[in-house]
């Protein structure tokens, strides 16, 4: 099919470039982040809504696998709404967000601060209430978004994110797959969504599936199926689909499985054949050379696989929404900036 240049395609195309800049200007910003989340006597929160909060389950999951230190996310209304105090002596507290204009999460960045908790924005627009409330500002360098749907921005803060991990834990191989990624963004094959997207264009509803910050990505995938393509779509973790959700799998019902080529792919391979001997139509996206699946370049480390796995899905998505009639830059029910409370 021909591509039609729209933001939301366009935007998508340039997470190899935002990645590269990103990582290039904010060396020493990220070095002084992974320092404290290094060295933090106390807790280590976040806050994030929609895309962003996303990335911070990916963070979440690297975070607790690479440096053994827990994340809790800490629901805004806490602040905005309850006026909560909270208990943040010594911790860290990270907020991401494209526009850092929502007044929930500047205020739950000020309680945060008055707990005692350093306060870190990972934020787009680097003077926003936000960047201007915080300790230290990770400014993204993405850009303007013009389409709804947040691609490179939420590409980005993974990747921001994820150096902050790599840089904490001193991981060489986290470390190497950030410096590849921008190549692997850039040789995702054109067409490789096609397939994809015609599935999802026809789908009435459908399961998104991952495991540790896979997760993360599927996460962000069932969002972007709904308030881009217009389908009904739910993320599960691998395990968690093994539960109650399995009960929905029949009769070619549509799951998309992110496998990671890690220590989560066997059991999330074994995952795979149970819902196919139950009927579901599984489309796996992997670096895996796997049946009925697509393949993706590889980065070379299991975590920033995931990122070049989510920009195939933008494509396919885009592309689902004008194989419907839709417009994917500006869906009908929302805004760029939503500002919740």
């Amino acid at each position: 099919m021909t591509v039609k240049e729209t933001h939301m395609r366009r935007e998508a195309g340039e997470a190899a470039s935002a990645v590269a800049r990103l990582l290039e200007r904010e060396q020493g910003t990220i070095g002084r982040v992974a320092e404290l989340i290094a060295q933090a006597a106390g807790p280590i929160t976040s806050a994030a809504r929609g895309s962003s909060d996303h990335a911070v389950t990916a963070f979440k999951y690297a975070c607790e696998i690479l440096l053994g230190r827990p994340v809790a996310s800490v629901g805004p209304s806490v602040a905005s709404v309850y006026q909560a105090r909270l208990r943040l002596d010594g911790g860290v507290h990270l907020t991401v967000s494209q526009s850092g204009a929502s007044p929930d999460i500047v205020a739950l960045q000020a309680a945060a601060a008055r707990g005692g908790a350093t306060t870190i924005a990972v934020v787009n627009v680097a003077d926003s209430p936000l960047a201007r409330g915080a300790d230290i500002v990770v400014p993204l360098h993405v850009g303007e978004e013009k389409s709804v749907a947040a691609t490179k921005s939420y590409i980005a803060s993974c990747a921001a994110l994820f150096a902050i991990v790599a840089r904490a834990a001193q991981d060489e191989g986290l470390l190497a797959g950030l410096s590849q990624l921008p190549s692997a963004l850039e040789a995702l094959p054109p067409g490789i969504e096609d397939e994809l997207a015609d599935a999802i264009s026809r789908a009435g509803s459908l399961y998104v599936t991952g495991r540790g910050p896979a997760f993360g990505i599927a996460l962000e995938a069932a969002l972007k199926t709904k308030e881009t393509a217009g389908v009904h779509a739910e993320a599960f973790s691998v395990a968690e689909l093994m539960h109650g959700p399995l009960q929905l799998v029949k009769g070619g019902f549509p799951v998309v499985a992110f496998v990671s080529d890690d220590a989560s792919r066997q059991s999330t391979l074994a995952a795979i054949d149970r819902l196919r001997d139950l009927g579901g139509r599984v489309t796996p996206i992997s670096t895996l050379d796997l049946a009925g699946g697509l393949r993706i370049p590889s980065t070379g480390h299991a975590f920033t696989d995931g990122l070049v796995a989510v920009l195939a899905w933008y494509r396919a998505v885009e592309l689902a929404a004008r194989l419907k009639g839709l417009d994917p830059d500006r869906p009908a029910n929302l805004r760029k900036v939503t500002e919740t409370i």
